[in-house]
């Protein structure tokens, strides 16, 4: 007789805004945590819905480590040495690890600190990655073009599609997703060919493409609402979101094998050996996301779509841990890897923390 492995009881979270305290419950697959501590990495993830950083690790008791904090509509995340960045709705922020390597802070063995803040005004950042010469570069969806920050202005435009003409705060390809080469900008993800304004709403269920930038060459078409375009060990990894698929490219032929079927919305993917992590949601009650055939995939497998973080393994496909969110969050934007960290925490705005953490530069 075999004895079942007992599910971990699901953490409450409760989430401050306002007098209604919402709540969160989060449930994670039994062997969730011990991965995380095996190969001594967190998960950092965005809802921006809600507006919340959330940063996922493990404690001595072997339990899992939820923290969070507040950032208005945050998206984009990119890791980056010791530095975190994080898009939201008219800033990137950029927080830096307080502590020194080996050093502890109550528990916590990262302490991230908001350290810069660059106003961009709400461009409706999307994909956020850093370059070689360690500047960040983002997805300004609204002006559907790749930028930077800047100085003196919101941003500096770097690259836009070959199909789109003109610069303008007019959405008109719903340019969403960024995959890093070689510390470079090599691939986009759109959600449609179009040059019009918001003219991508036109073609959501098939209209998508992943474009190659070195050569301004699409390379992939057929998608339905790309998202999260990675590029990791030589092949070109993303969702197709709206059948619910995650694959991987072949730009031989241009064609996208799906690796997994996944029960949600695919956004936000990093990736830790031979396993994916990636952010599922469910699906919002609006024209953007309704008429696709992940709706279709669902009803056929009679089940509901989820907002939950999967880690699905390379080598079968197959969900190997999973963490399950239910309540006030609904959606999940991006996901990260946090290496050689076991519980991380980040510095909010308010309250006393922010002044009370200082620290001096050599």
């Amino acid at each position: 007789m075999t004895k079942q492995k007992r599910r971990p009881a699901a953490a409450k979270v409760s989430l401050e805004k306002g007098a209604t305290r919402p709540t969160l419950a989060v449930e994670p697959s039994p062997g969730l945590a011990g991965w995380l501590a095996e190969r001594r990495i967190a998960l950092a993830f965005t809802t921006y819905r809600v507006g919340k950083l959330f940063m996922i690790g493990t404690q001595p008791n072997g339990r899992l480590s939820i923290f969070e904090r507040s950032l208005d509509r945050c998206m984009g995340l990119a890791v980056h040495g010791q530095s975190l960045f994080v898009g939201t709705q008219h800033q990137i922020w950029r927080f830096e690890d307080a502590l020194e390597p080996g050093q502890d802070s109550g528990g916590f063995d990262r302490v991230y600190l908001p350290r810069v803040g660059h106003v961009t005004g709400d461009v409706n950042i999307h994909d956020i990655a850093v370059d070689r010469n360690d500047r960040p570069v983002f997805v300004n969806t609204l002006f559907s073009c790749l930028a930077t920050t800047s100085e003196t202005h919101s941003f500096v435009p770097l690259w836009k599609p070959p199909f789109v003409s003109k610069l303008g705060p007019q959405d008109r390809c719903h340019l969403n997703g960024l995959a890093m080469r070689d510390g470079l900008p090599a691939f986009v993800t759109a959600v449609a060919e179009s040059d019009e304004p918001e003219g991508w709403r036109e073609h959501r269920a098939d209209g998508g493409c992943v474009v190659d930038m070195e050569d301004d060459d699409i390379v992939l078409r057929g998608l339905s609402m790309p998202h999260s375009p990675r590029w990791y060990d030589d092949r070109l990894w993303l969702h197709n979101s709206g059948t619910g698929e995650f694959g991987a490219a072949d730009l031989k032929t241009g064609s996208f094998e799906p690796v997994s079927f996944c029960p949600g919305f695919l956004r936000g993917l990093d990736f830790a050996g031979d396993f994916a992590v990636m952010g599922l949601s469910k699906p919002r009650d609006s024209g953007a996301f309704t008429g696709l055939a992940l709706e279709e995939a669902l009803a056929r497998r009679k089940a509901d779509a989820q907002c939950a973080l999967q880690v699905i393994d390379l080598r079968s496909g197959k969900v190997a841990h999973s963490l399950s969110i239910e309540g006030v969050v609904e959606e999940i934007y991006d996901v990260a890897i946090l290496p050689e960290t076991l519980r991380p925490m980040a510095i909010g705005f308010q309250g006393d923390d922010i002044n009370r953490v200082i620290t001096v530069g050599a």
